[in-house]
C-alpha cells in the first residue's frame, strides 16, 4: 500500500517538480503550478482530474476516489492511499495530474511520461 512518502518520492521524481507547504499541507507543483496535495493527515491524495473523468472514477470506485465538497467546482479528485493497488497505480495517477499542469514546453520534452505502453 502506498503512503505519503511514496507520493513525495514519486511526485518529486517528475520533471521540474517542487514541494511547497500551502494550507498547512504538502503540495507538489510543476513549473509553479499545483498538481497534487497530501491532505487528510497525509492519508489521501488530491490530484487534477477533468470533471467528467472524475465523476466516472467516483462512481466506479467510491471506496478509492471521492470529491471533497470544497473542491467540487474544480477539476480535482481525492484518492485514499490505502485503497490504491500499488506504487504503479500511484505513479500513473501522479503522472496524469502532472501532465495536466505542466507547461507545453515541458510536455514536449517528456511526451511519453506517464502514458500507458503503446500510446
Amino acid at each position: 500500500m502506498p503512503d505519503a512518502e511514496d507520493v513525495r518520492r514519486i511526485a518529486l521524481s517528475l520533471p521540474d517538480t517542487t514541494e511547497k507547504t500551502a494550507w498547512s499541507m504538502p503540495t507538489f507543483r510543476v513549473a509553479g503550478k499545483m498538481f497534487a496535495t497530501l491532505p487528510e493527515e497525509e492519508t489521501s491524495l488530491a490530484v487534477r482530474c477533468p470533471k467528467e473523468e472524475r465523476d466516472e472514477l467516483v462512481l466506479a470506485e467510491p471506496e478509492k476516489f471521492w470529491i471533497a465538497r470544497h473542491e467540487a467546482q474544480f477539476a480535482w479528485v481525492r484518492a485514499r492511499l490505502a485503497a490504491l493497488e500499488d506504487e504503479g497505480e500511484l505513479r500513473d495517477i501522479l503522472a496524469d495530474s502532472w501532465r495536466q499542469a505542466a507547461p507545453t514546453g515541458l510536455l514536449d520534452a517528456h511526451p511519453r511520461l506517464g502514458l500507458p505502453p503503446g500510446r
